[in-house]
C-alpha cells in the first residue's frame, strides 16, 4: 500500500450546509496531516437533495444522497467522498470502499421546540415533525397522544418550518445541530431508551474506490477504532434485516469497559408493535455481534414485521 504523501485530494460533497461542514472538517484534518497537500471540495447536488416533496422511503431511500458522489469517484473527478454514516446504504457496490470511519459526535436524537422542553411536556394533539420512520414509530409507541407528520428538507429548512409554526416540535440528530454551532436550539437530548438512534448516526465515513490503495493508506490516520467497531456492528444489524429508511429500525452500540454493547429494535411505523434485543461481546467481533442481534430480533417476531412492511 503506497504511503507516499499526497499532493492533491479532491473531496466530493453534497452542498447542504451540514454536508459542507463535514467536508470542510475532513479537509482541515487532511491538511493538518499532510501540510503540503492541496485539498479541494467538489460540491454536488444529489437526487436526495432535489426531491423534497415526498418521503425518502417513497423515492428510493438514503442511497439517493450518495450516488452522484460515487459517480464522481468513478470518473476521477474526486478522490474521496465524505458521508454521514447513517446516509450510506448498507450494501455498497464492489467498486467502492469505506476505509475510514472517524470519531463520533453525540449519536443521539435531539428534541427541538420553541414551546416545550421534551416530548413528555407536549399536550395531546401536539404535532411532532420527523422524516424518520424509526423516530416516528418510537414516538407513537411511547406518546400515542401526539401527532407525527413528515418533515423534509435540509437542517435550516426544517428549523424554519418549526419557527413558522408548522410543527410544535421536531426531532433532529443532535450531531448536525452541534456541528453547525446550533446546539442552543436543542431543548433536550432524547436518551436511547426513548429514541434509539439509526445505525451510524453521528459518525462521518470517508468513501473511495476500492482500487485506490494510495487513498486508503492516506486515510488510515483519521480512522477511530471504537467508533468503527460500533458503526460496523450497527450496520451489520441493519444489513441483516434489509434495513433502510423504509423500515422503522434502530441500532446503537457503545464501548463500555472494553466491551461492545449493542441494542436494536424493529417496529411497525405506528408503534403498535416493537421487538427489541441486545447483545454484548468483544469489539473485534462487531459484525458477528450485529448479525447475532439481527437473528435475536427475527426470533422475537421481526421477520413478520419486515414481511408486512415489505
Amino acid at each position: 500500500m503506497s504511503q507516499a504523501t499526497p499532493e492533491r485530494i479532491v473531496i466530493a460533497t453534497r452542498e447542504s450546509r451540514l454536508a459542507l461542514w463535514q467536508a470542510e472538517h475532513i479537509k482541515a484534518r487532511l491538511e493538518a496531516l499532510y501540510p503540503g497537500c492541496r485539498v479541494e471540495l467538489l460540491g454536488m447536488t444529489t437526487r436526495g437533495d432535489q426531491i423534497l416533496d415526498r418521503p425518502l422511503a417513497k423515492v428510493g431511500g438514503k442511497g439517493l444522497f450518495v450516488k452522484e458522489l460515487e459517480t464522481a469517484l468513478l470518473d476521477g473527478r474526486a478522490d474521496i467522498a465524505v458521508h454521514s454514516m447513517k446516509d450510506v446504504p448498507m450494501e455498497m457496490g464492489e467498486a467502492f470502499a469505506l476505509p475510514c470511519i472517524c470519531a463520533r459526535e453525540v449519536p443521539l436524537d435531539a428534541f427541538v421546540s420553541r414551546r416545550y422542553e421534551s416530548l413528555a411536556d407536549m399536550p395531546p394533539g401536539a404535532v411532532v415533525g420527523t422524516s424518520s420512520l424509526r423516530r416516528e414509530s418510537q414516538i407513537h409507541a411511547q406518546y400515542p397522544f401526539l401527532g407525527v407528520t413528515s418533515l423534509r428538507g435540509n437542517l435550516d429548512t426544517r428549523l424554519r418550518k418549526l419557527d413558522e409554526g408548522q410543527y410544535d416540535a421536531i426531532i433532529l440528530a443532535a450531531a448536525g445541530l452541534t456541528r453547525l454551532g446550533m446546539g442552543e436550539r436543542i431543548r433536550s437530548i432524547l436518551p436511547a431508551e426513548v429514541s434509539l438512534p439509526a445505525a451510524g448516526q453521528g459518525a462521518l465515513g470517508i468513501e473511495c474506490l476500492a482500487a485506490r490503495e494510495d487513498v486508503i493508506g492516506w486515510l488510515q490516520p483519521l480512522a477511530d477504532a471504537d467508533t468503527t467497531a460500533c458503526v460496523l456492528a450497527e450496520r451489520a444489524v441493519a444489513r441483516a434485516l434489509a434495513g433502510s429508511c423504509e423500515v422503522p429500525l434502530g441500532a446503537y452500540a457503545l464501548i463500555r469497559a472494553g466491551r461492545l454493547w449493542l441494542r436494536g429494535f424493529v417496529a411497525r411505523p405506528d408503534g403498535s408493535e416493537i421487538v427489541r434485543a441486545e447483545r454484548e461481546g468483544a469489539a473485534g467481533e462487531a459484525e458477528s455481534l450485529g448479525r447475532a442481534l439481527a437473528e435475536a430480533l427475527r426470533a422475537q417476531g421481526a421477520e413478520a414485521l419486515l414481511a408486512d412492511l415489505g
